[in-house]
């Protein structure tokens, strides 16, 4: 047996080493590359016997350890164990990636094998068993989600009863001290929220390249950065400390806690996306601005006639020593009244008297002029947006009208138009689904079209065993189309360019009469699949064999022709498929000419074929017209340019040209190779 060395020495060339501070660190190194060193040359020890004697090793006995090669069996069998043990010893090693092996050279590999194998000791020696500890995850909160929306309602309330009764406690004496209790119970449950919605938002999400963020780091600096951080921290200082030195009277005191108001804009904000009706809640929105305006108002009203005396002139507060206005009911209400018609300026009020009155009544008579304008306003645009759809509507009713009157259309005829609108209008269905939709990306656009379409369209025999991509083509060709009682879908002998889906309703398939019904069809039957498709062979065509009339309004789903051949361009192995459920159909029903579909190419199609490629070839001319239209401009430049440097050099000289003009001059000969 050979003698097992225990150094390891690395060659001169490969001086790149790990340094550390600390000198630990570089006696494990050394011990760990020791006994690696010991390891590698044992194994290499094994490898040789195995390749001295197993190289004659007969398969009778390639599975004992007796006999010829009996050496070269066991060291297999100990590198197998020892491969193993090693697997289940390092569970964590990296992987070693062979892209980043072969853009580093052997120095930086074997550094970085080093490195590892440091870094996999230590973590052995720190973490006994070797596991890894689970990163701890970290709840954050999506702000498009309800729980974030939940929140929102949860904090409004606080912020909205601070910013309502703080200043009318300050105002009113008898307000603050008759339930001092009470008050100091709701102030501190909201002292408590406020806290907890700075946890919130220390934990509220935010998009970063699409992506919501969960790095606690990172949520904690996004938050501090704010405006609103600086904000919730200066509404959360104890300023009602000053209550032991000033007394509980002073709710004015806790002032600061108004700085948390956009939360409660936010709240609306996001109420207003979320309601069915917008436009209600704009209006009670409006209202509730200009009402808490008003209570403001009021309130400094009282306080300015406190400062200066209840009684003293006309324009403050009457004496409060007359029981009829001492009440704390009276004191509010009649301050209210005052506050509604100064703001207003609606009703009159009784003239100022001293010049800190007259200030004050200026500055409500601007405040009054700057609210009716933003009530008129406001209301005036959230009523025309209501009554938008009604008056585009109308439009079209009226011009439809003014068409049939100047082309003197038959009163009978008039009145089934103008009943096809009404019928419209009440069932909700004058939308046009192109013209709301097409600001979607068309992703959504599909997934909309599919949620509410694709059902309909699966009841199609034809179509239920259609590849998706195929279906979701054909859903957004689905166009919706209304029909009035007696109406005919089709009748017999037309050419059948496109097929039904009946939604909603009946249609009856009727005599040449136009009275007697063979057959009713109702919601999810469909008709006409087979002529869309021009099966060869097809003793009918593309001709309608039946008539179908509409026995009342009728709301149906519409796919052309056109349009499915266009989607089958995609899909031609689908097309086959159709066509053979087509057919299949067809003998079934004793409707195809067998010769006839299995003769050559219908020339139709073949017509058909020729005109795409027309329509190709056209285009293929515009574009070739285009480019050889920019050639001949880009040669005309280049002409004009060579002309003025000839001309250059015949006045001046070959010599002459100035070193920043040739210099000048070459970019241009580049550009043009």
């Amino acid at each position: 047996m050979a003698k097992i060395n225990t150094q390891h020495s690395y060659p001169g060339t490969h001086s790149l080493s790990v340094q550390t501070a600390d000198e630990d660190i570089e006696r494990i190194e050394n011990g760990y590359i020791r006994t690696h060193s010991l390891r590698e040359d044992a194994c290499s020890e094994l490898q040789g016997v195995i390749s001295m004697e197993g190289g004659h090793v007969p398969e009778s006995q390639a599975g004992s350890f007796t006999g010829r090669g009996a050496m070269a069996r066991l060291s297999r069998f100990v590198l197998s164990v020892r491969s193993w043990a090693t697997r289940h010893s390092h569970p964590d090693d990296q992987r070693p990636d062979s892209f980043l092996e072969r853009i580093r050279g052997p120095e930086l590999v074997e550094v970085s094998t080093r490195q590892s194998n440091i870094r996999s000791f230590l973590g052995t020696r720190e973490r006994p068993g070797g596991a890894n500890r689970p990163k701890k995850e970290v709840f954050v909160i999506d702000p498009s989600s309800n729980l974030y929306y939940n929140w929102l309602t949860v904090i409004a309330a606080p912020v909205f009863y601070n910013w309502c009764m703080l200043v009318c406690r300050a105002c009113f004496d008898e307000l603050q001290m008759d339930h001092v209790k009470m008050w100091i119970f709701l102030d501190y449950l909201s002292d408590i929220i406020y806290i907890i919605d700075m946890f919130v938002r220390f934990r509220t999400g935010f998009l970063e390249q699409g992506l919501l963020v969960q790095d606690e780091k990172k949520l904690r600096e996004h938050y501090t950065k704010t405006t609103q951080f600086k904000l919730d921290v200066l509404s959360l200082v104890p300023t009602d400390l000053a209550y032991f030195k000033l007394g509980l009277n002073y709710p004015e005191l806790r002032f600061n806690r108004l700085l948390r108001i956009a939360r409660l804009f936010e709240f609306f904000d996001r109420t207003e996306t979320r309601t069915n009706y917008p436009n209600m809640f704009r209006i009670g929105n409006l209202v509730l601005y200009i009402l808490i305006i008003i209570h403001w108002n009021a309130c400094i009203y009282f306080a300015i006639s406190k400062v200066i005396g209840f009684g003293t002139d006309t324009w403050v507060y009457p004496n409060v020593s007359v029981p009829e206005y001492a009440r704390l009911s009276r004191k509010y209400i009649y301050s209210l009244y005052w506050s509604t018609l100064t703001l207003t300026t609606i009703g009159e009020t009784p003239p100022p008297v001293k010049d800190e009155e007259y200030l004050f009544v200026v500055i409500d008579f601007l405040v009054g002029v700057l609210i009716f304008a933003t009530i008129v306003g406001n209301v005036g645009s959230m009523i025309s947006n209501m009554n938008a759809s009604r008056a585009e509507f109308q439009a079209k009713v009226d011009s439809i009208k003014q068409y049939m009157q100047f082309r003197k259309v038959t009163k009978d005829l008039e009145a089934r138009v103008i009943k096809w609108f009404d019928y419209l209008w009440t069932n909700k269905k004058t939308v046009d689904e192109k013209e709301v939709l097409k600001n979607l990306p068309d992703k959504l656009k599909a997934e909309i079209a599919i949620n509410v379409h694709l059902d309909t369209l699966r009841k199609v025999r034809i179509f239920q065993d259609c590849e998706a991509g195929l279906l979701i083509e054909l859903v957004l060709k689905l166009k919706p189309t209304v029909f009035s009682p007696g109406d005919y879908i089709c009748k017999k002998g037309d050419i059948g360019r496109e097929m039904y889906i009946i939604k909603e309703g009946k249609l009856a398939v009727v005599a040449d009469d136009g009275i007697t019904q063979f057959v009713v069809l109702s919601d999810g039957s469909y008709f006409g699949e087979i002529s869309i498709l021009n099966i060869k062979g097809s003793k009918s065509g593309n001709r309608r064999t039946a008539n179908i009339r509409s026995i009342g309004y009728s709301d149906l789903f519409c796919l052309s022709k056109d349009d499915l051949m266009e989607a089958l361009t995609e899909y031609p192995e689908a097309k086959k498929a159709l066509e053979e459920k087509g057919r299949q159909i067809l003998m079934k029903d004793n409707l195809i000419d067998e010769e006839a579909a299995k003769a050559g190419a219908d020339p139709k199609d073949l017509e058909e074929k020729i005109g795409r490629l027309e329509v190709a070839l056209d285009t293929l001319q515009t574009r070739f017209a285009r480019l050889l239209a920019e050639y001949s401009a880009s040669q005309q430049k280049v002409k004009q340019r060579l002309a003025r440097v000839e001309t250059r050099v015949k006045k001046y000289g070959s010599g002459s040209l100035s070193v920043a003009e040739a210099e000048g001059e070459k970019p241009e000969e580049e550009k043009k190779q």
